[in-house]
C-alpha cells in the first residue's frame, strides 16, 4: 500500500510540473524539433525512473549493446504496464511507443504521451491500423524509433500471444532494423496483485539487431516469426 501511495503522490506531482515543462517544449519545437523531442525523453525518462525506484524495481539490463545507432523498430512480449515503465529510460534516442486508442481519452497521460512521439491505435479500424503504420514508418524515416508489443494486448500469464504480423510493416516500409526484446518480472510489480504494488526483479534483455534492407518479399513475410523466436529466447520461454 505504502508504494501504492508513493507512486501515485509522485505522478501528480509530476503531471502538475509537466504543464509548464510541455509549455516550454511547445515554444522550442518551433525553432527546434531535434531539441524538443530529446528534452521531452529525458524529462519522461526522468519520471519513470522515479517510478521504479519508488516500486522498488530491481532492474536487471542485457544487451544493450545491442541497440543500434539508428533508428529502429523494437518489439517486445507484453505482460504488464510496467514494461513501459522499465523500458522507456532504456532508449539511447527519442522512441514513440504504439498504444492502444483508449489512452488518448486519459488527461495529462495522453498530451504526455503525444509530447514523446506516442502513435494511438485502435485495434478494431483496420484503416487506423494502416495509418498508424504509415505514420510510425515515417516517424522512424525522420529518426525517432519505435516501439511495438506485437502480440496487440497485455498477456494474462508468462505465456506469449502469437505476435500479429502488420506491424512488423513499420520496418519493412522504412528498411528499419528490428530489435527483439523480452521482458520479464514486471507483471510481479503490478498485475500479479493489482492495484498494489510490490518490489521484485525485472530483466529487460536486447537481441542482435535483424536487418529488414535487404529482405525480399519472403523473407519480410517470415519476419514476424523470426522476431517472435528471438523474444521467445530473450524472455526465458524456450
Amino acid at each position: 500500500m505504502i508504494r501504492l501511495l508513493l507512486v501515485a503522490v509522485f505522478l501528480i506531482i509530476f503531471f502538475i510540473v509537466s504543464l509548464p515543462v510541455m509549455l516550454v517544449e511547445w515554444i522550442i519545437q518551433h525553432f527546434n524539433m531535434d531539441l524538443r523531442n530529446r528534452s521531452s525523453l529525458k524529462f519522461v525518462q526522468f519520471g519513470l525512473k522515479c517510478v521504479s525506484f519508488l516500486s522498488g524495481v530491481k532492474l536487471e539490463v542485457n544487451g544493450k549493446e545491442n541497440i543500434p545507432n539508428q533508428a529502429c523498430l523494437f518489439v517486445a512480449n507484453h505482460i504488464s504496464f510496467f514494461d513501459i515503465v522499465v523500458t522507456y529510460p532504456l532508449m539511447i534516442s527519442p522512441t514513440g511507443y504504439i498504444a492502444k486508442k483508449e489512452l488518448e481519452k486519459v488527461p495529462f497521460l495522453s498530451w504526455i504521451m503525444r509530447f514523446v512521439n506516442c502513435i494511438f491505435l485502435d485495434r478494431k479500424d483496420p484503416r487506423n491500423g494502416l495509418k498508424a503504420v504509415l505514420s510510425a514508418a515515417d516517424m522512424i524515416k525522420s529518426g525517432i524509433s519505435v516501439f511495438l508489443f506485437p502480440e496487440g494486448t497485455r498477456s494474462k500469464t508468462e505465456k506469449m500471444g502469437e505476435f500479429k504480423d502488420g506491424g512488423f510493416k513499420i520496418a519493412t516500409k522504412s528498411k528499419a532494423p528490428v530489435v527483439p526484446v523480452g521482458i520479464t518480472g514486471t507483471n510481479d510489480i503490478l498485475e500479479n496483485h493489482f492495484p498494489f504494488i510490490k518490489s521484485g526483479k525485472v530483466i529487460v534483455s536486447f537481441g542482435k539487431p535483424i536487418y529488414t534492407t535487404d529482405m525480399d518479399r519472403a523473407e519480410q513475410k517470415l519476419l514476424p516469426g523470426k522476431a517472435y523466436e528471438q523474444v521467445k529466447k530473450l524472455s526465458n520461454q524456450l
